[in-house]
């Protein structure tokens, strides 16, 4: 099984949320995937001081320069990838999703997708190839999937309100469960949204790994 893991920088506040993207890596080790780890190579959009968390404004990093950090090195820009090579994607969460993947934290509802980030997850859409969205990453379903589509970030109130004004369906879910969309082959779990310790998360994490293998055996 071929899975990419869609990165968007390294950290919570600005990036990829790190402990659920090494989550994912290693449950989808454990499972025997072959794993690609894929970011934009843009320029994020902030700089959070993970210390005091505070903006930085005199720093500029780039998303797949930092995302090497979790990959080790070893990640490659989207740009530069064809989505047919892979069986399915998983996109951790963390602010980097709603920072540097889409606009989402300025523009809520009304928010847009990074138009190359939306190419490619649509192609996968298209072929039928499941995808997994944790933790904040759920809000981009109804740009990538279209109005009916169900998805979790959880029980959060306001954000599942602005899912559900952009023509997603919320579905409320505890933390090491998850929602699964058949019909579009999507899995979508809370994650950090919710859990309280790395091993609640752990759990978010690696069900929906598990639940992402599955519908890739089913293609």
């Amino acid at each position: 099984m071929r899975v990419v893991v869609l990165l968007s920088g390294c950290g919570v506040y600005d990036g990829a949320e790190i402990q659920e993207s090494v989550f994912t890596l290693l449950s989808l080790s454990q499972r025997g995937a072959t794993v690609a780890c894929l970011a934009p190579n843009i320029a994020q959009q902030t700089v959070i001081d993970h210390l005091s968390g505070d903006e930085q404004p005199e720093e500029q990093r780039n998303v797949l320069v930092e995302a090497a950090r979790i990959a080790r090195g070893a990640v490659s820009a989207l740009e530069e990838s064809d989505p047919s090579d892979f069986d399915a994607a998983i996109l951790p969460g963390g602010f980097g999703v709603a920072r540097n993947l889409s606009d989402y934290i300025s523009a809520g509802s009304d928010c847009k997708v990074l138009p190359q980030l939306q190419i490619w997850l649509q192609t996968l859409r298209d072929a039928r190839r499941p995808i997994g969205l944790l933790c904040i990453a759920p809000v981009l379903a109804a740009r990538i999937y279209g109005a009916g589509v169900s998805c979790t970030i959880g029980d959060d109130p306001g954000t599942a309100a602005d899912i559900e004004s952009m023509g997603a369906r919320h579905q409320s879910c505890a933390v090491a469960e998850r929602c699964i969309d058949r019909e579009r082959r999507l899995v979508t779990a809370a994650a950090y949204m919710l859990g309280q310790s790395p091993m609640e998360v752990w759990q978010s994490v690696d069900g929906l790994v598990a639940d992402v293998l599955a519908l890739a055996g089913e293609t």
